[in-house]
């Protein structure tokens, strides 16, 4: 199966073309290309850098199987762009979309088994948090939500922490939690977890791809002054 690969979550993002087994070993993948997007420029170079893609591998946007995309959390425009593009070509083309969060990427990547949390910068004193247990290729979602990094004291010592931020990594390792730092989220791993998620059939036509922010809405449009961190309901 040919997959497309777009993460616009972050300050720079990614486009890759990937063929995952119709046989065979059901946990490999095997990235094609992949492409990173600059930070600004999403709305300019994600659609191009998709067609460039095709066209220098020799396929057509017809062979596309599935669309593997991060719905977040993240940036509000990063989101939104990437989001609506992935919506046109898969209700052009009559194909799958599997939405994943970037917070089971991250914590998936720490490679153990047990309660992981997995933690991203959010700005304004906030990290984004997800909590999942993990069991071989399963991951259950316990919450996704809102903590201050003064609430990294407050987390159970029995869970890991799994996290890409050095700076965050440093302060949990200084709140006495077992901290795994990742040098980096390779595409590879969200691949891995979207074919995981397709073969499982936990898949979303366009009118239902939604982003993931985590964030309230009101916090989002600009009144964070009042806003609690509340759970996020959506895994």
């Amino acid at each position: 199966m040919l997959l497309l690969i777009t993460d616009t979550s972050g300050r720079n993002g990614i486009v890759a073309l990937a063929r995952a087994p119709q046989a065979g070993k059901p946990d490999e993948v095997h990235i094609l290309e992949s492409v990173p997007l600059a930070g600004g420029t999403f709305s300019a170079q994600l659609v191009p850098q998709i067609a460039a893609l095709l066209e220098k591998h020799g396929l057509r946007k017809s062979q596309i199987d599935a669309f593997i995309v991060v719905s977040g959390p993240g940036s509000f425009t990063g989101l939104r762009v990437g989001l609506a593009a992935i919506k046109a070509l898969a209700e052009i083309l009559q194909k799958p979309i599997v939405p994943v969060s970037f917070l089971e990427v991250v914590a998936r990547a720490a490679g153990i088994d047990g309660r992981v949390v997995a933690l991203l910068d959010a700005g304004r004193g906030q990290l984004y948090s997800g909590e999942y247990e993990i069991s071989g290729a399963r991951a259950q979602v316990v919450q996704e939500h809102l903590i201050t990094r003064e609430g990294l004291a407050d987390l159970s010592r029995t869970v890991a922490i799994s996290t890409p931020d050095t700076s965050l990594a440093s302060t949990s390792r200084e709140a006495g939690l077992r901290t795994f730092e990742l040098k980096a989220i390779p595409p590879e791993m969200i691949a891995l977890l979207g074919w995981s998620k397709l073969r499982d059939g936990e898949i979303v036509s366009p009118e239902q791809l939604d982003a993931n922010y985590v964030r309230r809405s009101d916090e989002i449009f600009g009144t964070p002054s009042s806003a609690t961190p509340q759970p996020s309901s959506k895994p």
